[in-house]
């Protein structure tokens, strides 16, 4: 640090070798800029560059010589002066330029030399600590995430989207564990422990390093022994290898025996992507490579196919259900319930159809935990057509001038929806152009496709018996010795990210060219090629040869995860109590969780790698209702509005019994426990008067009518009229009855007794009327006739 400072101020007022003139001419100076970054706390130094050097105003003064002496004070008043003594310090600019370097290294040494013996240790100490400490691990961040905190800094931003790094997480009571997958994209491995049950969603791979980094850490787990004891199942999502991709390696080097649940489709297609892996991944020369063959047979021996909306029963009190995730073939998200415990863990999903997959959808659940991903979540997508449109363009502007287009695809997913794009648009136009996809799983994966037309979207599966749209009839197998044919192609390599295979290949041939173009049609994991590319790195080392990329770069997202339009319009239908927050890069995920707080007013989390969170929810009871019950209530509620139907509340007798607790009716519950029935009734009865005329039972229907039915009333009430002298009201629950001497009866139960006492109240204003009717007839009666005197 005192070695930078001195420099800085030596060579302000000293001159470079080709700026040494008279004294009589100016200098120009050649101003410093220090820069903070904010990253970790590093500083970085810039200089500004020949086109940004200014003359200063003052740059006709001239300078000073430095002498030793001088020298030496400039470097003592550094460690006890602020800036202002450290002007004091300088000579004024008075004199001639004489300025000799060895003159000033003894007073240099002699100063800095036993600052430099104490501080170098301690630098050394610190930066050991730092680098292996528990809170980051071991040299996880100068090594593994320098090329992501580079990319913080210099984020470049393409449309409305930007390259987004990942997410992983896990989970235990609800509670979240981030094996991988928190605040980063790749290794999606999460833990989660619901009601005393330990269950693994997905178990992927990271493509951008090549040692046991690029597995999950299973030490959080166990430290030794295998993982069967500790892990009830494992859910898969899909086949991509940042989902799946670190089975075999947790089956059976790990080891783990138990089940593995994922689609039919995934079930196919995994193993043909993991075997692919393997030989891509296997050195050539040792044949070491993560897994062999026998471990993929091994591993997927243990998979069990699920169905869309198939619910399995995993264990007591634990099961699972499929439901449709859109974002590849067999892709699917999963509804867990363990007791009275629920989850939703989503996986990787698009809410968008395409050209060959239908929208995820899923039921309004409400889960106690939503689990989402986060790839987007700050982004949202212009149309897919407009995406198209600029695609077909760039794609026809370069075979046009004779370029090679190169589009990195992953075998399954992307590729297919490209394929089906170009396929159309050549039919269409009636171009001829070469096109090549270059891997050797296309045919077979197309193959799948055809097998499980019924995960496609609905236009495939209407038109497949007439016409196989996977079927491609312009796109044709590629061959090593294309590469070196002249002329204008468009080729398909896998694998997307350009970590390895085909794509890099091509990549390697086609890159010194600037006609020849690569468009990025997906997400890049960071470390890989692709990442690097898209982040503005121009130079490659492979093999020990530099290469320079020349050719055009281009970035069009054609990925099939859901935006952030797409990821809260699924947590509106889906309704949970909680959401947390995976496969997404830091900052986009601090968007989306403050987007979900906001507006949706639910609770969100966003765990980093190897972090544990713990969800509070609420407890239920379970109670089994008798059938005989709720029949009762439907037919008492059959004439009542749906608002009345609503506030309309159930009521039986609740019974304990070997542990399980019933609402019955209260004769299920008396003949069950053999007690005797007692009936509560309560009466109101309305004496007659001699002097009053009698009260017809039809009068008080009428009367009821208009009160209990007529109006604004939301609750109907039924009134029967059994016979001259007696009525019920809704089925017997209300009885009035006119005795033989004329009084008027009510009765009813416990049950109705606001509607016993609304009747009464009417009768009651009924009689008050009835009997000053018949005083006043009486009264005009006695005045019309004769005294008999």
């Amino acid at each position: 640090y005192v070695l930078r400072r001195f420099v800085r101020e030596a060579q302000k007022y000293s001159p470079k070798p080709d700026e040494i003139r008279p004294s009589s001419q100016p200098i120009p100076s050649r101003p410093f800029t220090s820069i903070q970054s904010h990253e970790k706390g590093r500083r970085r130094l810039f200089v500004d560059s020949p086109k940004q050097l200014s003359v200063s105003e003052q740059s006709n003064q001239h300078h000073p010589p430095i002498t030793p002496r001088k020298a030496s004070g400039v470097i003592k008043q550094l460690f006890s002066s602020p800036s202002s003594s450290l002007k004091r310090s300088l000579p004024s600019p008075n004199h001639n330029i004489e300025m000799v370097w060895f003159e000033i290294l003894p007073s240099l040494v002699l100063t800095a030399g036993p600052l430099l013996l104490v501080a170098a240790p301690a630098m050394y100490i610190s930066n050991y600590f730092f680098l292996n400490g528990k809170a980051r691990g071991p040299k996880n961040i100068m090594k593994d995430d320098r090329d992501y905190y580079m990319y913080l800094r210099d984020r470049r931003i393409t449309g409305n989207e930007y390259y987004p790094r990942g997410v992983e997480a896990i989970d235990e009571r609800p509670t979240l564990v981030k094996l991988r997958a928190g605040q980063d994209v790749g290794r999606s491995c999460i833990l989660i422990t619901m009601g005393g049950k330990n269950i693994m969603l997905d178990c992927g791979l990271h493509m951008g390093f090549q040692d046991d980094r690029r597995f999950p850490d299973f030490t959080v787990i166990c430290k030794d022994g295998p993982l069967t004891p500790y892990i009830h199942c494992v859910i898969v999502s899909h086949f991509h290898l940042d989902h799946c991709g670190a089975l075999p390696y947790m089956t059976e080097v790990a080891g783990y025996n138990g089940p593995i649940y994922m689609t039919y489709p995934t079930k196919a297609v995994c193993p043909l992507l993991l075997e692919d892996f393997r030989k891509v991944t296997t050195d050539k020369t040792t044949q070491q490579g993560p897994y062999t063959a026998e471990d993929i047979k091994n591993c997927m021996k243990k998979v069990i196919p699920v169905s869309l909306g198939q619910t399995v029963k995993v264990d007591t009190d634990f099961e699972i259900k499929a439901y449709y995730a859109g974002h590849v073939l067999g892709a699917a998200m999963f509804h867990i319930r363990v007791g009275q415990q629920t989850l939703v863990y989503t996986g990787d999903f698009n809410t968008t159809a395409d050209r060959h997959l239908g929208s995820a959808h899923i039921d309004r659940c409400r889960p106690d935990v939503l689990i989402t991903e986060s790839t987007y979540g700050s982004t949202v997508r212009d149309s897919r057509r407009a995406r198209e449109r600029d695609f077909m363009s760039k794609v026809v502007d370069c075979v046009r001038h004779g370029g090679k287009v190169l589009v990195p695809v992953f075998a399954v997913g992307r590729a297919q929806e490209l394929c089906i794009l170009l396929e159309t648009y050549l039919e269409r136009m009636n171009l001829n152009v070469p096109i090549y996809f270059a891997s050797g799983l296309s045919e077979k994966v197309n193959t799948y496709y055809s097998l499980f037309v019924s995960w496609t979207n609905e236009k495939i599966q209407s038109t497949f018996h007439q016409k196989n749209i996977f079927d491609f009839k312009h796109i044709k197998p590629w061959d090593r010795s294309y590469a070196e044919q002249p002329g204008a192609m468009i080729v398909f390599a896998s694998p997307g990210m350009l970590h390895a295979g085909y794509s890099l290949h091509l990549f390697k041939k086609w890159a010194p060219d600037e006609k020849n173009m690569i468009i990025i049609p997906g997400y890049c994991v960071a470390n890989t090629v692709g990442s690097k590319l898209l982040l503005g790195q121009r130079r490659f080392m492979f093999d020990g040869k530099e290469i320079e990329a020349k050719m055009q770069v281009h970035y069009m997202s054609f990925s099939a995860h859901a935006d952030a339009k797409g990821i809260t319009n699924l947590i509106r239908q889906c309704q949970p109590r909680n959401v947390v927050l995976v496969h997404g890069e830091d900052l986009v995920m601090d968007f989306l969780r403050g987007r979900v707080i906001d507006e949706l007013k639910t609770p969100c989390f966003k765990p980093a790698n190897g972090e544990t969170i713990v969800i509070e929810t609420p407890h239920g009871v379970p109670v089994d209702i008798e059938p005989g019950l709720v029949q009762q209530l439907k037919e008492e509620t059959a004439d009542v509005s749906r608002p009345a139907k609503r506030a309309k509340s159930m009521q039986g007798t609740l019974i304990i019994k070997d542990g399980r607790l019933r609402l019955v009716r209260p004769s299920t519950a008396m003949s069950e426990l053999g007690l005797v029935h007692h009936l509560v009734q309560f009466h109101s009865r309305f004496p007659s008067l001699t002097n009053v005329r009698p009260i017809q039972l039809v009068a008080l229907v009428q009367l009821l009518e208009q009160e209990l039915n007529g109006g604004n009333n939301e609750s109907k009430h039924r009134i029967t009229l059994i016979s001259d002298n007696l009525l019920h009201i809704d089925n017997k629950q209300l009885r009035i009855s006119i005795e033989p001497n004329g009084d008027i009866d009510i009765a009813w139960t416990l049950n109705n007794e606001s509607l016993g006492q609304r009747v009464s109240s009417y009768i009651k204003s009924f009689i008050d009327q009835h009997m000053a009717t018949t005083n006043t007839t009486t009264i005009s009666d006695s005045a019309a006739s004769p005294d008999p005197m």
